[in-house]
């Protein structure tokens, strides 16, 4: 990308996405808090914030109340995944660290309900919000970091198409311990083989008659 006549971006996470499995929207605790609640927050899928910053969360008054300090606090756009038909919230995930002055931003705080784990909902999800920063916004760089030992976060980067960038060690104290932080991102020159792989994959030609995917998202990019 040539710089020289190079402006700040907008702020992501500002509209809806939509997707032809999953729709995101900006979060409104009118709207979303009963349903995000009971897919991520509740006593049954507390697992979800095990190597997250906050929670586990003793009810909904107390994940709305953190969950708002800390966002409102650290600048987070959050994004409710619904799905498409019926409108079911299924998760959540925010745009961090959000610096439009150079055109970067995070991924992070991704709470997939269990109907959104290890699905092709999931998948659009990312797709839609990696999209959204590089297509429509222009920015030039995409990031997604997690603590070192989540391996299921870090396998999960590396399938949605994110580059390995090292570990930031005693990176943080969290929840009373030490957190060592792996760092993946991808680039506005990354995106467009991404995108095409994002686009095979999700294709109905690559699912057969049970929904079981034929190749996986990183044959598509090999």
């Amino acid at each position: 990308m040539n710089l020289k006549n190079w402006t700040p971006r907008e702020r992501p996470g500002q509209w809806p996405l939509t997707g032809d499995r999953v729709v995101l929207e900006p979060l409104d605790w009118a709207a979303h808090g009963e349903g995000l609640y009971a897919a991520v927050a509740a006593t049954a899928v507390s697992d979800i914030w095990a190597y997250m910053p906050i929670g586990p969360f003793d009810s909904r008054k107390q994940f709305e109340k953190t969950f708002d300090a800390v966002a409102r606090e650290l600048g987070w756009e959050v994004m409710v995944i619904k799905h498409a038909q019926g409108g079911k919230i299924l998760g959540m995930s925010s745009y961090m660290r959000i610096r439009e002055a150079h055109g970067s931003a995070e991924i992070g705080c991704v709470a997939f309900g269990p109907e959104l784990k290890r699905s092709s909902e999931a998948t659009e999800a990312m797709s839609l919000m990696a999209g959204h920063v590089f297509d429509e916004l222009g920015y030039r760089r995409y990031e997604w970091k997690c603590h070192n030992k989540n391996d299921a976060s870090k396998r999960a980067a590396e399938r949605f198409g994110f580059a390995y960038e090292g570990v930031f060690r005693n990176d943080m104290v969290i929840k009373g311990k030490n957190r060592d932080t792996a760092w993946f991102a991808m680039t506005d020159e990354d995106w467009p083989a991404i995108k095409k792989a994002f686009q095979a994959w999700l294709s109905a030609k690559n699912f057969d008659a049970s929904g079981q995917q034929k190749k996986r998202l990183e044959a598509f990019r090999s």
